[in-house]
């Protein structure tokens, strides 16, 4: 029996000793290339490699990713995607908000008009780094926010902006029949109206408590978490009848490691060192919609 796999790289520079370097590494792992091809844009370019894994070999979808990772040079990035992913009539793409759909993290923003916009950083800094926990870091954050005027809200709604290619990935998604959906730590009062500047299938995010036309530095319910980020990729994949082996995960922070073991692949993107070392896929270049190549859309 073979393998299928596609190894898809993307860099601002492919140079052709880095693809040769490349289709070295994947021959020594057993792959053999049965066809390449060529695409990106202005900004950077894509090398995809179609590879079949025979069975009489010991290389594997783990192996050829770690041998991969290890002979990768700077600047250039390959994923190994299963053609089974590549290939599925329908997708679902999850993807976290803060520092990966958009540019920013809107806690720190929100905390600058508190004057607290430092202190709030270390604290996102350490949480999405794993050393603190998610829910308990998001309270202490959200604390220093009590008695700003709602309107604040609407200021840093202005200031966010979407990661280069984000609107561009979302639309490939949409017109090729495809589900898109995020889920984040941020909040749904800023996330609400990108959601539906995108057409999003589906989002849902924290909601900051406001009484009296000011924020209480407080989130209503349930903690939108790791756990909570994986629970509802499950959910909705099955809502639409799609198997987890055809969902693409894209996440940044410790939060998101769950939801991207959970996907069918699981890609870093502007990730911190602990996500980029046990994603599948890794996106070191600024543009998200390098994901569209990944998974064939």
């Amino acid at each position: 029996m073979t393998s299928n796999l596609a190894a898809v790289s993307y860099g601002v520079n492919l140079s052709p000793e880095s693809l040769e370097n490349l289709l070295k590494v994947l021959a020594n792992a057993g792959a053999s290339v049965s066809s390449e091809s060529h695409g990106g844009d202005e900004r950077f370019a894509v090398h995809t490699a179609e590879l079949i894994v025979g069975a009489d070999t010991d290389a594997d979808l783990l192996t050829v990713r770690r041998l991969v990772a290890e002979a990768a040079k700077a600047g250039v990035d390959t994923a190994i995607v299963p053609e089974a992913l590549r290939r599925a009539p329908r997708k679902l793409l999850i993807m976290d908000v803060d520092s990966t759909l958009i540019q920013q993290e809107v806690i720190e923003l929100l905390a600058a008009h508190a004057g607290k916009r430092e202190e709030v950083a270390a604290v996102t800094e350490a949480a999405m780094r794993g050393e603190l926990d998610f829910a308990q870091s998001l309270h202490a954050r959200v604390a220093v926010l009590a008695g700003l005027p709602a309107d604040v809200v609407d200021s840093v709604r202005q200031e966010v902006r979407l990661s280069l290619g984000a609107a561009e990935l979302v639309a490939a998604f949409k017109e090729a029949g495809h589900v898109v959906a995020v889920v984040s730590g941020g909040f749904n009062q800023i996330l609400g109206p990108i959601a539906e500047q995108l057409g999003l299938d589906y989002w849902i995010a924290n909601e900051l408590e406001i009484i009296d036309g000011a924020l209480t530095g407080k989130v209503l319910g349930a903690v939108i978490d790791r756990a909570a980020k994986e629970k509802y990729l499950r959910e909705w994949a099955a809502e639409e009848g799609i198997g987890l082996e055809h969902t693409i995960a894209v996440g940044d922070g410790a939060n998101d490691l769950d939801m991207l073991g959970a996907a069918g692949i699981g890609i870093a993107f502007n990730a911190k060192p602990a996500v980029r070392a046990v994603a599948d896929a890794v996106i070191t270049i600024p543009y998200l919609d390098a994901v569209r190549h990944i998974a064939n859309v």
